[in-house]
């Protein structure tokens, strides 16, 4: 009686389908970021509804704000829109920099926060890729918004140089707002809380500031609270720029108060990141 052996070619045994060669070497600190920074970009191509916010938003406050109070205000719409376009400009920044911290709530609720912990990647790189990535959501509202002026009417006397530092400095600014906001992303524990406490931050601030009304308008106590709102003097440092008056005492408090942001929020994000269980 004989009996049949079969053997399993060498083709098909599970170490064939190991790579042959050496390992490949991990990612670095900057091409892991980078990856997670077209993350970002590639969820906006395949979910475009995510534009929605970064479209509607510049079209309605431009919209909206000059038409509604350039009468009251400053007696007629073209004076008060170049009034106007820069704080409009500002607080549309402010506003989506919110979805930083969105997003990444997001991915904690689904669990892929989860997956890019056991990757062989550096640490940070899934937030820093994140803000990266959200860079570009800001430059396309940035440029939706002086579209929008220009065809309105804004004309800004610092020119095209004047505008491009302006959308420069604030998004370095609105950079440096996002590491709050992932902070938050990282302790609350839905997408819509998220959203909900940087929103209420955000707006009391906005709304008292020098975005649209001159503080020598109001009465003394809302006043000293104006003049104080860093989102005041970051308006302020906005419209010198665009109209090419800008000191530099002006410029130098944006990026302290952005440097400052970043230097106290992004260590607290990657303390939370790390210790996130």
């Amino acid at each position: 009686m004989t009996t049949s052996r079969h053997t399993v070619p060498a083709a098909t045994t599970p170490m064939s389908a190991l790579p042959l060669g050496p390992r490949p070497p991990a990612p670095g600190p900057l091409s892991a970021s980078l990856a997670f920074g077209w993350r970002a970009l590639l969820k906006i191509k395949h979910v475009p509804e995510q534009l929605l916010d970064v479209i509607g938003l510049p079209i309605l406050f431009t919209l909206l704000f000059t038409y509604l109070f350039g009468g009251a205000l400053a007696g007629s719409t073209g004076d008060y829109l170049q009034h106007l376009l820069p704080g409009t400009l500002t607080m549309t920044l402010l506003l989506v920099s919110v979805y930083t911290g969105v997003g990444l709530n997001t991915d904690i609720a689904k669990g892929i926060f989860d997956r890019f912990r056991t990757l062989p990647i550096w640490r940070p790189a899934a937030v820093a890729g994140a803000l990266l990535g959200d860079v570009a959501r800001n430059t396309l509202a940035a440029t939706l918004v002086v579209a929008m002026g220009l065809a309105m009417g804004y004309r800004p006397e610092g020119g095209a140089a004047g505008v491009g530092a302006a959308v420069a400095l604030l998004l370095l600014f609105a950079f440096g707002l996002a590491w709050i906001w992932t902070a938050i992303a990282l302790v609350v524990r839905t997408p819509g809380a998220v959203s909900n406490v940087s929103l209420l931050l955000v707006f009391p601030l906005t709304f008292a500031s020098n975005v649209f009304v001159d503080p020598e308008t109001m009465p003394g106590w809302p006043r000293a609270f104006v003049d104080v709102n860093p989102i005041s003097h970051l308006v302020t440092a906005e419209r010198g720029l665009m109209a090419g008056t800008a000191t530099a005492g002006q410029i130098t408090w944006v990026l302290l108060a952005a440097t400052l942001l970043i230097a106290v929020f992004a260590p607290l994000t990657m303390h939370l990141y790390r210790s996130k269980s």
